[in-house]
C-alpha cells in the first residue's frame, strides 16, 4: 500500500516534487458552485440557509441558531465519563494556551511614547465538520484559544451537532451555536443573517467546499487558513518499532480518502517492515476502506539513506504532523525548519496532539507550514500601534519628518508637521 521510493531514482525525485504541490487544492473545480451559495445566502439570509440545508443534507431546520437553554441542556445529556474526558482535555488545552497570552508593550524615548495595544476580536466563528465523523476535539482546539484570548462572542457552526459536540462547546466557552454546515454556514458567519451574527474571523477545518468558501470570504472577514487533507510524515531510524510507525501512519490514513501517510526511513529493511505492519494492522481497522484508499492515493515511503537527507525531505514537504521516531529527535528537528507540530521520540503518538497534549490540532496543511502556524491565542488578537509625541520631541524630529515627507513629494504631510511646531 505504501509505495517505496529509493534515493537516487527518478521515482524518488518525482514523488517528492508531486508531494510538494499537494497544497494546490483544486478549489477552482467547486468555486462556481460555492460562489452561487455565498451569493444566495448573502442576498436571502436565513431562508437560503434553510433551503440549502434541505438540498444538501435532507434536513428541515426549525431554527438555524439554537436556543442557548436548549443546546446547553442537550450538552448536559452526555454520559458522565464523556463529560469527564472532554473536561480533562479542555483543561490541558487551556493551560497550554494560557502561555500564549500577549499583553503588548510600552516604552518612552526622548519624549516619544511608543507601544502596542493588544485586544481580542469582538466575535469569531468556529467551524466543526459533521460529515464522515464528528469532532468534539476540534471544538475544544478551536474555541478554547479564542476564549483564552478574551473573545466575548464565539459562534460554533456545525451541522446537526451531537450532544458530544455541544458538551465540548459548553466547556470551551462557546456562546452561540449555528446548526448549519458547508459553504452556507461560512456565508452566514461572514455576512450575518437575521439569526446568525456576523463575525470578524472564521477558523476551523472543513471539506473542499468549506475551504473554498473561506478563501472567497477572506477580506469580508479574516480566516485562519485554507485547510486541506490531514497528513503525517514519520521519520524512523533503525531503533523505531515498525508496528508503532505503522499505527501512526494509519492514524492519519483513516481520517479520509485524501489524507497523506508519508514515511522516511534510513534503510529499505525498515521501510519493508513498516509496510508489512501496515498491511497487518489495516486488516481489522474499522475505517479500513477509507485508510486503504488514502494509502493507495497518497501513501509513500522514501528510503533516504541518512539523517541529512531525511531532514531535507521533511523540510521540503513541511508536513502538518511531523513524527520523529529516532534516537535523538531534537537534533534532527534542528535541521528541519518547517512543520505544523513535531512529535519527538519513540513514545509520542500523533494522537496525543490530536486530543489532549495541549497545543491546538488545527495546523497548516499541504506544505503551508512553510509560512503558517498552529491555531493559537495570537489568531484571535488585534494589535494597535500607539504613538504620542510631546512638544519637545516633535521639535527634535520635526526636520526629519518634514524632509522625509518632501522626499516623497507629499507637501501636505510636511505641513501637518510644520503647523504644530
Amino acid at each position: 500500500m505504501l509505495t517505496i521510493h529509493a534515493r537516487g531514482t527518478a521515482a524518488y525525485d518525482g514523488a517528492l516534487e508531486t508531494l510538494e504541490r499537494r497544497g494546490e487544492a483544486d478549489l477552482e473545480r467547486v468555486e462556481p458552485a460555492v460562489r452561487a451559495i455565498l451569493t444566495d445566502v448573502r442576498e436571502r439570509g436565513d431562508e437560503a440557509v434553510i433551503e440549502l440545508t434541505q438540498r444538501f443534507e435532507g434536513r428541515n431546520l426549525q431554527r438555524i441558531m439554537l436556543d442557548p437553554v436548549d443546546w446547553r441542556r442537550d450538552a448536559d445529556q452526555v454520559p458522565a465519563r464523556t463529560r469527564a474526558i472532554l473536561a480533562a482535555a479542555a483543561d490541558r488545552i487551556r493551560a497550554y494556551h494560557e502561555h500564549q497570552r500577549d499583553t503588548g508593550f510600552f516604552y518612552e524615548e526622548d519624549g516619544v511614547l511608543l507601544g502596542m495595544r493588544v485586544s481580542a476580536l469582538r466575535s469569531v466563528g468556529v467551524y466543526a465538520p459533521g460529515g464522515k465523523a464528528r469532532y468534539p476535539s476540534t471544538v475544544l482546539m478551536s474555541a478554547i484559544p479564542a476564549a483564552v484570548a478574551g473573545v466575548p462572542r464565539i459562534v460554533l457552526a456545525s451541522p446537526n451537532p451531537t450532544p458530544e459536540v455541544l458538551a465540548a462547546a459548553k466547556l470551551s466557552g462557546v456562546t452561540d451555536v449555528v446548526d448549519a454546515g458547508g459553504a452556507q454556514a461560512i456565508a452566514a458567519l461572514a455576512w450575518g443573517t437575521a439569526q446568525v451574527p456576523r463575525v470578524d474571523k472564521i477558523v476551523g477545518p472543513g471539506n473542499i467546499y468549506v475551504a473554498c468558501a473561506k478563501k472567497l470570504v477572506y477580506g469580508v472577514v479574516d480566516i485562519d487558513q485554507i485547510a486541506g487533507p490531514s497528513e503525517i510524515l514519520v521519520v524512523a531510524d533503525d531503533g523505531a518499532d515498525p508496528r508503532v510507525v505503522a499505527a501512526d501512519l494509519l492514524s492519519q490514513a483513516e481520517h479520509d480518502e485524501d489524507a497523506y501517510a508519508l514515511l522516511v526511513t534510513l534503510g529499505r529493511e525498515m521501510a519493508e517492515a513498516v509496510v508489512a505492519a501496515v498491511a497487518e494492522q489495516i486488516a481489522d481497522l474499522p475505517r479500513r476502506a477509507i485508510a486503504e484508499v488514502s494509502l493507495r492515493r497518497n501513501g509513500a515511503c522514501f528510503v533516504a539513506g541518512d539523517f541529512a537527507e531525511a531532514a531535507r525531505v521533511a523540510d521540503r514537504l513541511a508536513p502538518e504532523h511531523l513524527a520523529l521516531a529516532v534516537r535523538e529527535p531534537e537534533s534532527l528537528l534542528s535541521n528541519i525548519g518547517a512543520a505544523g507540530a513535531a512529535f519527538l521520540g519513540y513514545h509520542t503518538p500523533e494522537a496525543a496532539g490530536d486530543y489532549a497534549a495541549g497545543p491546538s490540532h488545527v495546523l497548516p496543511t499541504g506544505g503551508a507550514a512553510r509560512f503558517g502556524s498552529p491555531l493559537g491565542v495570537y489568531d484571535f488578537l488585534v494589535r494597535t500601534s500607539l504613538i504620542r509625541y510631546d512638544r519637545a520631541a516633535l521639535d527634535r524630529q520635526g526636520d526629519l519628518l518634514e524632509e522625509l515627507a518632501r522626499l516623497e513629494g507629499l507637501e501636505g504631510h510636511a505641513r501637518a508637521v510644520r503647523v504644530r511646531r
